[in-house]
Parts: structure tokens; C-alpha cells; sequence
């Protein structure tokens, strides 16, 4: 096997468990599943959950790292497994570099909040806005609002105000108003946010320090990005089970109702949580398991981290409902009423409560602060994920130190200029399309297209037999079931009910952006495809090259060249087809050559996509 280049790894195996919990825990764990939890039935909303975990998040999660262990290169380069195919390590970078511009707007908004919670009188706090005047008032009537018109606490006149208006909270008003100052459409582009226009820039600039000797200096920073969220989720679920009306909360997320599990919207929304929360298809897994060693156990780890992924969703939301609890006590509402999906839990109804709590700019400190490590943990290893997969692809480029430094602040400095347009007034519905575009179809078509390539042309028996390369032993018999027909079949039964339930876009130049941004991340798996069949011939690269077989090799090598146990008859008993005594790959029988594990080569020495063994 020809000498590869030296490759970096982790100094220690935890730095990979705590960048993968640290890339799979990110915001959604504190605001979506909780939502989604009471929405579709509390309690009973585990059950869809958890079978997506076992059928869908743990395999697929496994069969990535599995896939860039193995391969020991990043999504771009590692596809010898299958040159046709090239293009969906294209699609999955591209994905990630939309992830990687837009998630770090997100943590923008959240280091624009921590600064404003230095201070002694929370901002969101009090009303500063006609609007919010009416916000929590009781027994209103028609004479006190003629008199709040015109004698308030603002000093000023408020001609609208109307007993049968929406009254708006202040931290809502403080959200939409001061922190983003939204425009109310997408239509309406406005001007820029220097705030948040700075923050993003001090956010990117986070990420380059921190990413600056690559993998290396990332194995460290994880320690702390990965685990001090939990110090601060367990400080504020100490915190919020003191308050007033927390056992409701908790009662409500945990009480079950049974009769949502008929309405296909909850399994729905549970697979595509189990799916998006593990950060599958976008490279990342496949990037960060890399840098492993060959013989690490892959499949324990593929184990360790969506479990603790989906324990963290489960304890965060103890920590939310006890807020939502608290809040409905102190309004007299049901917690229905209190509550939103998406940003509006995390940046609107947690600064309402924090601002409820005694000592609050404490409290509003650790919260942010722990939204923004949260953010980092995520956006580290997606920003890893897109330098390693160009550094592998073009290693000639960057031979030296210096250069891979330049590329490093080019990629930083690339996601900052085309995020600008985030940061304006209208910045955060054009977030909410490419959010919506990147996380929906083509994560999921990635997801189906590794099973076909993978496991259908490839085959599950040559990839078990790569595991066992790297473990010693075959996958067990639920990853052969899962991956082969389990969790395509749920794939594509996700993309054909998020296809029905698909609604036309107000705006038709909007919805073109959409569909755009959708294409553009999916076209080079077609374009890369047929490309690659022109040019030279498609049976033969559809055929893992005999650099991939021979990478089984580095298991004895890493392991000071042990030996597989070998019966008297000279195979393996314990896997059929890791026989390493068969035939060289220039031995001949039947008028056909194969390779020292005993797959059929073909005549020319070219390897044949098919399982005839000697």
C-alpha cells in the first residue's frame, strides 16, 4: 500500500467522544425537543423518540463514523470507496458551509444578550413600548385604557392602544426590536446591525483562535466547550425546581397523552429531531472520526454519543417546563400560553423568566453565556469539518503551516461577509429560509444516498468486513438489519411525508430562493456522477478503488502486526470474509483474479462491484 501522508489525530480518545458530544449538543437540545416533547404529547412523545434513536439516529450516526474511520480522510476524499459518487461528499460540505454562515448569526444573537446582562437592571425587563403597556395588566377595562392612552409610564401618547390589541411581553419587544430589529419580512432587506454585526465578527474570530492548529488545538478546547454546559444546566435546574409552580411544569412535559401518538406529525417531528440533533449527513462525522485510530472502537462511541445527546434533550427539559411552570404561575395562564418553538423559547420566554428570578443579572449571565458555548461546541467542529475536507482534498496546497493558517482565516473571514446579510433587518427570516432549505430535503437525500452507496453497491459484507478490519470483529446483527432496511426505509418514508406536507411559499421569489438553495446543495451528486461515468466509463469506478481494500491492512499494522485467529484449514472462522491467506491479488482461478481478501477482481486486476468470492 503506498505511504499516505501524515495525518493528524486526537492526542487522546475522550477529546473525540467530547467534540462529538459537543458537535451533536448544540442549541436545539435546550428549546426544540422540549417543545416538541409537549406539543405531541408529553410523555407519550418518548416513545416515537426513542424508536427513532435505535432505528434511525444510532445507525446512521454509526455508519458514518465507521465510514470516515476507515477511510481516514475527510467527506471529499474519502470517496474511493465509490469515485462515481464523489459528489455527495461535495453536497455534504456544501451543506455544512451554509450550516457554518448562518448558526453563528445564532450565536451572535446570544453574545448580543450576554453583553446587554452586564448590568444591574435587565433591559427586557420593563416596558418601553405602547405595545407591551397592557402586557400582564388585570381586570382592564375600556376607561383605564383611555387613561394609559395618555398617561403612562413611557411619557408619551399611545393613540393605537386598544383593550382588544395583542399586548406584547417586553422581552419580546426587546428581541424583535432592539436585538434584531426586525423588519417584519424577508421582502424588506433594511439596513445593517452594526451590534450584531460586531458580535458576529468577534464570533468568527473565536472560531479561528480556537481553530488554529486545526484538530489539535480543537481535542483541547473541548474539554471545557463540551462538558461546562452541563454544569450550567444542572445550576439553573437546581435554581428553577425552587420556584413557584416548577412541579406543574414538570408534570405537564412529563404527563403523557396517549391519543397524540395517532396523528403522524409526532413520529414525524421525532425522526426529523433524532436526525438534525446528531448532526448527520453534513460531513462532520465523518471529518472528526477521521482523525481517529484505525482500530478505535467506532461502534462504542456510535453508542455513548446519541445516547447522551438524547439524555441531554431529556434533561433540558426539566430545566425549560420548570421555567414554563413558574411563568404560568406568575401569570395565572395555562404553560400552553406561555411557551413558543424555535427562538422565541430560548431569546424571548427564558430572558422573561430569568428577569422574573431574584439576583437575575446573575442568572441572565450563566444562561447566555451557556447558549453561547452550547453554540460554539456546535460551530467548531462544523468549521473544522469544511478546512479538513479542502485540506485533504488539495494537500499539495497545503504542504506548509503557514498556508493552512491563511485558508483558515479565509474560510473564517468567507463566512462573516456572506452572513452580512443576516445581520440585517429582515436578517433573520432569511435565516429561517436557509435554515428551513439545508435542513430539510438535502440532509435527508444525503442521509438515503450513503445507505445506496454504502451499503446496497458497495455492500453491507465488504463494509463489514472494513469493520472488522478496525475491530476484530463483524458489526452486530441490529446494524445489518438497520443499516441494509430499517433506516432507508424510514428515510424515505420522512422524505415522501415532509414532501405531502409541503405548503407553497407566499412569496414566489422566496420560495425560488429556497428551491435554489436546495439544488444547488444536490446537484453535484448528478453532475459529479455522470461527469465521472464519461470520462472513464462507469463500471469501473463504480467499483471501490484497491487503495480502500487494502487500508483492512492498517488493523494488523496499528495493532504490531497481530495476526487474525486462523483455523487448520487456513480461513477465518470467525468472519468468512477476511481471509487473509487467499490468493494474491495476481493469483488466477476460473480465468479470474482476487484480491487477498478474496473478492473477484476481474481479469485486468480492476475491482468488480460484486460479492463472488473464491
Amino acid at each position: 500500500m503506498a505511504d499516505e501522508p501524515v495525518r493528524g489525530q486526537w492526542g487522546k480518545q475522550i477529546e473525540f467522544v467530547l467534540t462529538m458530544i459537543g458537535y451533536a449538543v448544540g442549541l436545539g437540545n435546550v428549546w426544540r425537543f422540549p417543545y416538541l416533547c409537549f406539543k405531541n404529547g408529553g410523555g407519550a412523545f418518548l416513545i416515537p423518540y426513542v424508536l427513532s434513536l435505535i432505528f434511525l439516529g444510532i445507525p446512521l450516526f454509526a455508519l458514518e463514523c465507521a465510514f470516515g474511520q476507515y477511510g481516514g480522510k475527510g467527506p471529499l476524499s474519502i470517496w474511493s470507496i465509490n469515485p462515481t459518487f464523489k459528489g455527495l461528499g461535495v453536497a455534504m460540505v456544501v451543506a455544512s458551509c451554509f450550516v457554518f454562515i448562518y448558526y453563528d448569526i445564532i450565536i451572535a444573537w446570544g453574545l448580543r444578550f450576554l453583553v446587554a446582562s452586564f448590568t444591574s437592571n435587565l433591559p427586557w425587563i420593563d416596558c418601553h413600548d405602547c405595545s407591551c403597556l397592557l402586557y400582564d395588566a388585570k381586570n382592564v377595562t375600556e376607561e383605564s385604557v383611555e387613561r394609559l392612552k395618555y398617561n403612562n409610564s413611557l411619557g408619551v401618547q399611545c393613540l393605537n392602544l386598544s383593550i382588544n390589541a395583542t399586548a406584547n411581553s417586553p422581552s419580546e419587544l426587546y428581541y424583535y426590536k432592539e436585538i434584531l430589529h426586525d423588519s417584519g419580512s424577508i421582502e424588506e432587506i433594511g439596513d445593517v446591525i452594526w451590534q450584531l454585526l460586531l458580535c458576529n465578527f468577534v464570533a468568527f474570530a473565536i472560531i479561528f483562535v480556537v481553530l488554529l492548529k486545526g484538530i489539535e488545538s480543537l481535542g483541547k478546547v473541548v474539554y471545557f466547550t463540551a462538558t461546562f454546559p452541563y454544569v450550567l444546566l444542572t445550576i439553573l435546574l437546581v435554581r428553577c425546581a425552587m420556584l413557584d409552580g416548577a412541579y406543574e411544569g414538570v408534570k405537564y412535559y412529563l404527563t403523557p397523552d396517549w391519543d397524540k401518538l395517532s396523528d403522524a406529525t409526532a413520529w414525524s417531528d421525532a425522526c426529523v429531531q433524532i436526525f438534525f440533533s446528531l448532526s448527520c449527513c453534513m460531513g462532520g462525522l465523518v471529518a472528526m472520526s477521521s482523525y481517529n485510530r484505525f482500530s478505535n472502537n467506532i461502534i462504542r462511541d456510535a453508542f455513548v454519543v446519541p445516547i447522551v445527546n438524547c439524555m441531554t434533550s431529556f434533561y433540558a427539559g426539566f430545566v425549560v417546563f420548570s421555567t414554563l411552570g413558574y411563568m404560568a404561575k406568575i401569570k395565572n395562564v395555562p404553560i400552553e400560553k406561555v411557551t413558543a418553538g424555535g427562538p422565541g423559547l430560548a431569546f424571548i420566554v427564558y430572558p422573561e423568566a430569568i428577569g422574573s428570578m431574584p439576583v437575575s443579572t446573575l442568572w441572565a449571565i450563566l444562561f447566555f453565556f451557556m447558549l453561547c458555548i452550547l453554540g460554539f461546541s456546535t460551530q467548531f467542529s462544523a468549521a473544522e469539518t469544511i478546512m479538513t475536507s479542502i485540506i485533504d482534498e488539495f494537500p499539495g496546497l497545503f504542504r506548509t503551516r503557514k498556508r493552512q493558517t491563511l485558508f483558515r482565516v479565509f474560510v473564517c473571514l468567507a463566512g462573516f461577509v456572506l452572513g452580512i446579510p443576516m445581520v440585517t433587518e429582515g436578517g433573520s427570516h432569511l435565516l429561517n429560509l436557509v435554515d428551513e432549505a439545508v435542513l430539510g430535503f438535502p440532509l435527508l437525500l444525503i442521509g438515503l444516498f450513503e445507505y445506496i452507496v454504502i451499503i446496497h453497491l458497495y455492500g453491507y459484507n465488504r463494509f463489514a468486513a472494513d469493520v472488522h478490519a478496525m475491530l476484530g470483529r463483524n458489526p452486530f446483527i441490529y446494524f445489518k438489519a438497520t443499516w441494509v432496511v430499517i433506516s432507508p426505509f424510514l428515510l424515505l418514508t420522512v422524505i415522501v411525508f415532509k414532501a405531502y406536507q409541503m405548503e407553497d411559499f407566499k412569496v414566489g421569489w422566496v420560495g425560488l430562493l429556497y428551491y435554489l438553495m436546495v439544488i444547488f446543495t444536490m446537484m453535484w451528486i448528478p453532475l459529479m456522477y455522470f461527469y465521472n461515468a464519461l470520462k472513464n466509463g462507469l463500471w469501473d469506478i463504480m467499483a471501490p478503488k484497491p487503495s480502500w481494500i487494502e487500508r483492512r491492512k492498517l488493523g494488523d499494522a496499528e495493532k504490531g502486526d497481530a495476526k487474525d485467529e486462523i483455523s487448520d484449514n487456513g480461513t477465518n472462522d470467525h468472519n468468512p470474509i477476511m481471509n487473509y491467506d487467499k490468493p494474491s491479488i495476481n493469483s488466477i482461478s476460473n480465468g479470474f483474479e482476487y484480491d487477498n481478501y478474496g473478492y473477484n477482481t476481474g481479469v485486468d486486476g480492476k475491482f468488480n462491484t460484486s460479492n463472488t468470492k473464491l
